[in-house]
């Protein structure tokens, strides 16, 4: 197999998932527009029904099967999207898939894969043990290894997003698109080169995970890994063929902090009432980071996936009401005395505040045995009124109260 991809093999995938794969909506935003300064376009690929772009990539490769590959079945190590892509549209066609997860990998994540009819492995703590495993599980079985993204069948199968943004007939200035392993760059670059050769293309990637970025000479920051709230892109080690193709195609990557990843999060929750993982709303990111660089553009923007677990999407949103100063913890020394903390609280409900809870400390200060500390986290419709909150549990005796507005730097 040719280790290149041709916009034909894009528009052979095409015909084989027509029907197949949702074509998904190619919106304009009108209140992101005006965040932003740029023209938004928004490719909702969250609304696939395995909730990311992945399904394409999967499905492609899986057509592409010679019947004794059909038969045998095929693998895949993943934690995520291309895990549920490839198991659900495998059991659709009745090719048996195996699935290798790492050991960490959320009960939810695991079981919604096993329920699209996947055989599930658990295999080591880290993606790369599972990886192994996958691999071996080819010799010993005889499966077809389904690579989440450095294969050119995938490749092509990612592609077809961009045939679809094509035939919108909206002309775009830019096109920005999460990398992670950088199968979804490389096919829309295929595509693009062809049909649209003008479009800049532009990467995103999470500062803690920027090997793509620093590869392709766009970054030279610190080499961090941590746990990402994109975690669809928090991939070590792109692609030897996506690599290869985004050298060709790509303008520019964009690196940015996680905490614009978590506020586009909550943009595009609050917004467009579309729920977005991580990865998805990397390119949101990017306008909000580098607004100069974006600026009065037409930007198409791909939402490439929309799985992500309750605890991750509340604490996004609660760190989201902090940076907006809606949400502080107020500490209030007082002495303890018998309604001190209801002339607090109604201090703070006279103001607007609504108080989600409320701590009472008299043992661990270094005051004496008649004072204590009271922790109560606020919510406020403004900045402006915690600030009047706070003036006004100091001018009624509480005081100094130290108030946390901000999340650490």
């Amino acid at each position: 197999m040719s280790r290149d991809v041709a916009f034909e093999d894009v528009e052979e995938a095409a015909r084989r998932q027509q029907g197949r794969i949702l074509d998904t909506p190619f919106l304009a935003s009108e209140t992101l527009s005006r965040i932003t300064g740029a023209r938004i376009w928004i490719k909702f690929e969250n609304l696939q029904y395995t909730g990311s772009f992945k399904e394409r990539g999967a499905l492609n490769k899986l057509l592409r099967l010679s019947e004794v590959e059909r038969s045998r079945g095929v693998v895949a190590a993943s934690a995520g999207n291309h895990a549920q892509g490839l198991a659900f549209h495998a059991a659709r066609l009745g090719i048996p898939a195996t699935i290798v997860m790492p050991t960490t990998t959320p009960t939810v994540k695991v079981q919604r894969t096993r329920d699209f009819g996947a055989e599930v492995i658990l295999a080591g703590r880290e993606f790369q043990h599972a990886a192994e495993h996958a691999l071996s599980l080819v010799e010993s079985r005889g499966l077809t290894l389904v690579h989440p993204y450095d294969d050119p069948d995938v490749i092509a199968g990612q592609g077809t997003l961009a045939l679809e943004i094509a035939r919108s007939g909206v002309e775009l200035d830019t096109l920005i698109v999460p990398i992670g392993g950088g199968g979804l760059l490389a096919g829309i670059g295929v595509v693009m080169q062809r049909l649209r050769p003008t479009l800049r293309l532009v990467g995103v990637q999470s500062e803690w995970y920027a090997a793509a970025a620093r590869g392709l000479g766009f970054w030279s920051g610190p080499n961090v890994s941590d746990a990402s709230v994109a975690e669809g892109i928090a991939v070590a080690r792109p692609g030897t063929l996506t690599m290869e193709l985004m050298r060709r195609f790509v303008s520019h990557v964009s690196v940015v902090p996680e905490s614009r990843i978590e506020e586009s999060m909550a943009l595009l929750l609050q917004i467009e009432k579309t729920l977005s993982e991580g990865a998805g709303a990397a390119g949101l990111a990017a306008v909000l980071h580098e607004p100069e660089r974006f600026r009065g553009q037409r930007v198409g923007i791909v939402i490439c996936g929309g799985n992500v677990d309750n605890r991750t999407l509340i604490a996004v949103l609660q760190r989201q009401l902090v940076r907006e100063g809606r949400l502080l913890r107020l500490t209030v020394p007082v002495t303890d005395q018998a309604g001190a903390l209801a002339r607090i609280c109604g201090a703070i409900g006279e103001l607007g505040g609504n108080i989600n809870s409320v701590t009472h400390d008299r043992t661990f200060l270094p005051s004496g045995p008649k004072s204590a500390e009271i922790d109560i986290e606020v919510e406020v419709p403004d900045a402006a009124a915690g600030a009047r909150i706070l003036a006004r549990l100091e001018e009624i005796g509480f005081g100094p109260v130290k108030a946390r507005r901000n999340l650490p730097a």
